[in-house]
């Protein structure tokens, strides 16, 4: 193989288990064909900042071409910071801003809204006025999600389906740390989902995530399957609209069909969708391979001098 000389390096914290560490070495060989260095493990909760730059475990960070971070389980409130702090100053994957959108479920679904991305009916207040949520609990139908701001993995969820089991969850709202309450109207549904990935604007795969009957969330974290599912024309259109109005460059978006209204709509959009792992390579999920390509020809694209 001809040496190829590398002019560009891009730092990666990436997930390890599940298979990550296998996709992770496949990405830097193929960056490595474009003439682009890798710089692995830089976990920025382990960075340090100075008026000479961030460092993170003896690289200068705020001198390398990119960064790309993808490990959603290991996430801290310090590395998230220096993750902001750095996509001021080099080009990061996700974007800093687009990532943080995604991560607030308020916000990111009052983007969605004003771009004409169906979602599902939200409400939001402040802990200490809630007579809004016991009016949307009415008009709802006395069903309803409850579900922390910047929660993932369905933790914290709650679903409401009466008053005594609303009146049971306001001390526990009462004592937490949130200052406001978000809540969402239950979309009926057949307990499944869409999760459509996207990757710098195209369409990647579709699967399908299934709750296991003993828990209404999808969630793989609240004992939910994948299941395989093909997505159609409008099922991608959807998907790649609710990427590009959070301007996320790479996202994973939750899909349901609400069976009452008889549409689909914007459950929520992650910003680090998981590759498949190789127990679902083997049911045939077999995308890696182009979100992988689709990645490092993005990379390649930002970092060209």
């Amino acid at each position: 193989m001809e040496q190829i000389e590398c002019d560009r390096t891009v730092g990666i914290w990436m997930y390890q288990n599940s298979g990550g560490a296998e996709i992770e070495q496949k990405i830097i060989l193929k960056l490595l064909e474009r003439g682009i260095n890798s710089v692995t493990g830089l976990d920025l909760r382990f960075a340090e900042g100075s008026k000479h730059g961030i460092f993170c475990k003896g690289t200068s960070v705020t001198e390398l071409d990119a960064f790309f971070s993808y490990n959603a389980g290991e996430q801290t409130v310090a590395q998230t910071y220096m993750y902001a702090t750095l996509s001021e100053f080099i080009p990061t994957l996700n974007n800093y801003k687009s990532f943080a959108l995604a991560e607030d479920k308020f916000q990111s679904n009052m983007v969605l809204a004003k771009a004409g991305v169906r979602t599902s009916d939200f409400y939001l207040c402040h802990k200490e006025d809630m007579n809004g949520v016991s009016q949307q609990f009415d008009r709802w139908g006395n069903k309803m999600v409850y579900k922390p701001i910047d929660g993932w993995g369905g933790n914290g969820m709650a679903l409401i389906e009466s008053q005594l089991m609303f009146d049971t969850l306001m001390p526990f709202i009462n004592k937490s740390d949130a200052r406001n309450v978000y809540v969402e109207r239950f979309i009926k549904n057949d307990y499944s989902d869409f999760r459509v990935d996207i990757v710098d604007g195209e369409f990647v795969a579709c699967y399908g995530r299934k709750a296991s009957g003993r828990d209404w969330r999808t969630n793989i974290t609240s004992g939910g399957s994948v299941i395989m599912r093909e997505a159609n024309d409008e099922i991608i259109a959807l998907a790649k609209k609710a990427t590009k109005a959070l301007g996320l460059e790479i996202g994973g978006v939750d899909i349901l069909y609400d069976e009452e209204r008889e549409e689909y709509v914007v459950l929520e959009v992650n910003g680090i969708p998981a590759f498949a792992t190789p127990d679902q390579e083997k049911m045939g999920l077999n995308f890696n391979d182009k979100k992988i390509d689709l990645i490092v020809n993005m990379i390649d694209r930002i970092t060209k001098k």
